[in-house]
């Protein structure tokens, strides 16, 4: 729905069209798309809206409404069902304009003044514009590029509000589009800006030939128009279906490598079992034959102290037998000792009664000899000096 209403607001008019400047400049020719005159949108307005301008922006909206309810380039403005739709009157009848064609001001009011505003708003910032590109699609935002820039202080001034409406409410309402066409014309003087509004006012003052001629040739154009749009819709599904196909393809291809994956990481896991195992089982050897290593050499040892020990023993009860062997042998010393020095003092006893012996017979001849000597005379003593001389050599 959204590519006809686009592609039948291009073909309405035999107009050359001219793509819409982002700063809202009138360009020389333009074509506007207004797709389905004259509806009813089921938007009931009773009375003239109470309309307050948006800050910043050359627009009004109505804070009362329970629409998304606008005022601008003194057209009536309104989002509804995904669509926008205008009128020169506060109460339709509607228009319905085509994306390529809302004024971009319009556009660009953030999205906190939409009364009613659609479930894919949400999450959208309220301080700036809806995200129509977004939503409308690429070769939207391509044709319309630069929408969302401006400089703010080069906005144009709001449009005059045409107040004398408020005259007309409830049965003075007019209905008819030559009797509105009639009152605006005598009190509303304001000269629109953008090149849609322009077009809206020059297709209001068409007669109603020309106008039913028109709607002839915009059937034939939809029609024309339909078949276009079933064929792009037919290439839209058979990509679709190859996208589908090729993103299948795709999943198929993630999942089994996935699934490879997984039968990797099992392998990689399994591998890793073994290894642990077998490095648990090397290390289990490794601890036995270091333990057996171990034993044997504590054996080894065991038996060298042993060995050691019956030597220490061995040696022990040699050097104890030889201490023996040697207090024997100095007890025998000793009692020879003593056996040698008994023999000597026994000796040198017999030796000393001998020399007192000697002695008392030396002392007794020369007593005896003294007694002689003073009895014989000097020969006496002579012969008594030669036995002294005789004792002492001797």
């Amino acid at each position: 729905m959204r590519y006809k209403i686009i592609a039948l607001s291009m073909l309405l008019f035999p107009l050359a069209s001219t793509a819409v400047h982002a700063s809202g400049s009138r360009p020389s020719q333009v074509s506007v798309g207004i797709s389905t005159p004259g509806v009813s949108i089921g938007i009931n307005m009773p009375a003239y809206p109470r309309l307050i301008p948006v800050p910043g922006y050359p627009v009004y909206y109505d804070p009362y409404a329970t629409s998304n309810y606008f005022f601008y380039d003194g057209l009536y403005w309104v989002f509804h069902g995904d669509n926008w739709y205008a009128s020169s009157w506060y109460n339709g009848p509607w228009d319905m304009i085509g994306y390529d064609y809302v004024p971009l001001y319009v556009l660009r009011v953030p999205v906190r003044y939409y009364r009613q505003p659609p479930a894919y708003f949400r999450g959208w910032r309220d301080d700036a514009p809806p995200h129509w590109g977004e939503h409308w699609g690429r070769d939207w935002e391509q044709r319309r590029s630069g929408w969302d820039q401006w400089d703010r202080r080069a906005a144009p001034a709001p449009a005059p509000l045409p107040a004398y409406q408020r005259e007309y409410s409830g049965d003075r309402y007019p209905r008819e589009a030559e009797q509105q066409r009639s009152i605006q014309s005598e009190h509303y003087r304001y000269q629109p800006r953008e090149p849609v509004t322009q077009q809206y006012i020059q297709r209001q003052g068409q007669p109603n030939q020309q106008r039913q001629q028109e709607q002839m040739r915009q059937q034939e154009q939809q029609g024309q128009q339909r078949q276009l749009d079933q064929q792009r819709q037919q290439d839209q599904e058979r990509q679709q279906g190859q996208q589908r196909q090729q993103e299948q393809q795709r999943q198929q291809d993630q999942q089994r490598q996935q699934e490879q994956q997984v039968q990797q990481r099992q392998l990689d896991q399994q591998r890793q079992q073994n290894q642990q195992r077998e490095q648990g089982q090397q290390r289990q050897q490794e601890q036995q034959r270091q333990q057996d290593q171990q034993r044997q050499l504590d054996q080894q040892r065991q038996q060298d102290q042993q060995r050691q020990q019956g030597q220490q023993r061995q040696q022990e009860q040699q050097r104890q037998q030889d201490q023996q062997r040697q207090q024997q042998q100095q007890g025998q010393q000793r009692q020879l000792d003593q056996q040698r020095q008994q023999d000597q003092q026994r000796v040198q006893g017999q030796q000393q009664q001998k020399d007192q012996q000697h002695q008392q017979g030396q002392s007794q001849q020369r007593s005896q000899a003294t007694d002689q000597g003073n009895q014989g005379g000097p020969q006496d003593k002579g012969r008594k000096y030669q036995d002294g001389e005789g004792d002492q050599n001797r």
